[in-house]
């Protein structure tokens, strides 16, 4: 018996396509052939930052145990099935394949996999290392695609992970509006929730399992164990058909993309990180509502923002006072002509606040209503009884601040399939799972 992983990516677009309903359909055709799944599918979440990204940036890997003689019709299977399920028509669509032969992961690959999610990698680097290890990449048209199945498999996601269980449409409903019982997800987020994340919006009330685009997803609901997300999966009303359903076990929801630096200065285009520094300005509007302030340490200096459909991390920022020392989570995005280098909020620890003080011009000391100043080191002046004084001060007042030192994250209808949400913390974990459930998928 003999051990294969198969990572494959890039296989979208825009208009359609869905690279885990490819890896559903092998699911099946592997199957057939006599294979034995190691795991569920991984499905492996990259840099969500990089410009050149898929539409949910998302590598899939398979893991299955098979026969010597097995080999050259699982290589054939998988290469055909990404070559005709790929949405080649769109020019920017360059899936690619690669099958790696061995029990055990190299560390090289390993930290390729962490690069590629926390970082900005190369086709080149992802080429030399399928030489050294003896892969094989298949590709089509550029086949840049070869760098996040690379990636697939070297995340072998034996840190911190969820699982989501995602069901398909069928092809004569695709393109129309999604048809399932809002009662149900309702009633599902209140059974399985906090085991299952992100099914709603708490603030608006828009449901979250379902994607708004092409794809042949209906929906997909996330989670702690197999175990849960079918439970809750049972528990969703359609009113259409399913044509097939899955489990993958994934790094969403994990913070697996965030990188902690030392100093701003540090700071790289398209990276996620986390970075701490003191509010450098007072936070300001932009058009469409968004909320920008400056962040600074002894090295250097960059701008943060909170965009509108944030939520309650805008109205967080919005608070914030030059002095506040705080730690902000997100995406670099790069300069440009008209923008600094900006990182763009998906979470921010208030550290320490900074008082908030504001000054009152004195009482007058003989009628008690407040004077007027009249300028600069000249004084102030009663309007109501004309009484003067050189000598008077303004008062300063220590304010109450509103906000609290804590961790906010971004309304969750704008989380990115990266992002830990608050419901999370505390269930971390670690290794693949023991066994894998005996109906995981269907057919």
């Amino acid at each position: 018996m003999a051990t294969l992983h198969i990572g494959f990516d890039d296989t979208d677009s825009p208009r359609g396509g869905c690279t885990t309903y490819i890896a559903a359909i092998l699911v099946e055709k592997l199957l057939k052939i006599g294979i034995t799944f190691k795991d569920y599918p991984n499905l492996i979440r990259l840099n969500p930052n990089v410009p050149w990204k898929t539409r949910g940036n998302g590598a899939l890997c398979l893991r299955i145990v098979h026969e010597e003689d097995e080999a050259d019709t699982i290589i054939d299977t998988v290469t055909d099935t990404v070559e005709e399920h790929s949405d080649l028509s769109c020019r920017n669509t360059d899936p690619g394949v690669v099958f790696f032969q061995n029990a055990r992961i190299p560390r090289k690959i390993r930290i390729f996999a962490k690069r590629t999610i926390q970082s900005v990698v190369n086709m080149e680097e992802a080429l030399r290392l399928i030489k050294k290890f003896n892969a094989e990449a298949f590709g089509l048209g550029s086949g840049y695609g070869i760098v996040g199945a690379l990636a697939a498999i070297g995340e072998t996601l034996i840190g911190d992970h969820t699982f989501e269980v995602i069901a398909y449409r069928t092809k004569t409903r695709r393109n129309t509006l999604r048809q399932i019982d809002a009662n149900s997800v309702k009633e599902m987020d209140q059974k399985t929730s906090p085991n299952t994340f992100n099914n709603i919006d708490p603030e608006t009330r828009r449901i979250l399992i379902t994607p708004r685009g092409p794809d042949p997803i209906l929906y997909g609901i996330r989670g702690e164990t197999a175990e849960v997300v079918i439970q809750a999966h049972k528990m969703i009303q359609t009113l259409e058909p399913v044509e097939r359903w899955v489990v993958f076990r994934t790094n969403h929801g994990t913070d697996a993309h965030l990188h902690e630096i030392q100093k701003i200065s540090e700071i790289k285009p398209y990276h996620p990180v986390i970075a701490t520094g003191t509010v450098a300005s007072q936070p300001k509007i932009v058009p469409r509502r968004h909320r920008i302030f400056s962040l600074a340490d002894e090295t250097g200096k960059v701008d943060c923002a909170a965009y509108e459909p944030t939520g309650t991390l805008r109205k967080v920022v919005r608070q914030l006072i030059v002095g506040d020392c705080v730690e902000v989570h997100g995406g670099a995005k790069p300069r440009s002509t008209r923008t600094p280098l900006t990182i763009n909020l998906e979470k921010l620890r208030i550290l320490s606040l900074a008082p908030k003080l504001k000054f009152r011009n004195p009482v007058c000391l003989e009628c008690g209503k407040r004077m007027n100043s009249m300028g600069t080191d000249q004084g102030f002046r009663c309007s109501k009884c004309n009484y003067r004084s050189i000598k008077a001060q303004k008062t300063m007042i220590k304010e109450k601040r509103v906000l609290n030192q804590g961790l906010f994250i971004t309304s969750p209808r704008s989380q990115r399939h990266l992002t830990k949400p608050f419901s999370r913390y505390g269930k971390e974990k670690a290794g693949k799972p023991a066994k894998i459930l005996p109906q995981w998928h269907c057919p």
